[in-house]
């Protein structure tokens, strides 16, 4: 599935490029603009959320496609995260040699919740993007936001098909082709 970013006011690189810094580095949205107005490119924090909310996911599920055979034997572990003051429970698999099977949101803290997607990893970058936010604003916005993080961990552990070829913010930028 390619990308679309027709009627966007900056181009796709730039929007590409932000997008990375934010999702694979522990920056703010406020840091990220104050990156891109040294190089004479000007934005707003707040486009670049909505640049995270409206990419994230496609670039997540572009991934999926390209995503290498995990092992049957993985493990399951949660966390919580803070959306609209309440706290969700985020619940991670990964597979015997730490590569990330899945990711899955849930209001509840239940067995059926847990097993409604397919670990002992740490959270760190996670909880990290929640404190940085002070907890994000809406579901939609968490779910976007930890796609893209979820994406670039995978990517760093070279789960895409043919990683070993290209550097990370390569493969990263192969997403949108």
């Amino acid at each position: 599935m390619t990308l679309n970013f027709s009627g966007r006011h900056y181009p796709k690189e730039i929007i590409l490029q932000s997008l990375r810094y934010y999702l694979a580095y522990k920056l703010s949205y406020r840091e990220i603009e104050e990156i891109f107005a040294e190089r004479n490119i000007h934005f707003d924090h707040s486009t670049l959320n909505r640049w995270v909310i409206k990419y994230s996911p496609p670039l997540e599920a572009n991934f999926r496609t390209r995503k290498r055979k995990v092992t049957d034997s993985w493990l399951m572990n949660e966390t919580y995260i803070k959306i609209k003051g309440k706290w969700i429970y985020y619940y991670r698999a990964v597979d015997k040699h730490g590569a990330i099977v899945d990711f899955y949101l849930s209001e509840t803290r239940d067995e059926p919740a847990a097993r409604a997607f397919i670990v002992e990893q740490s959270h760190r970058k996670v909880k990290g993007k929640m404190h940085q936010c002070l907890g994000w604003k809406s579901w939609a916005r968490a779910e976007a936001t930890l796609a893209g993080v979820e994406l670039c961990s995978m990517l760093k552990q070279g789960q895409m098909i043919d990683s070993e070829y290209k550097a990370v913010w390569e493969q990263f930028y192969s997403l949108a082709a």
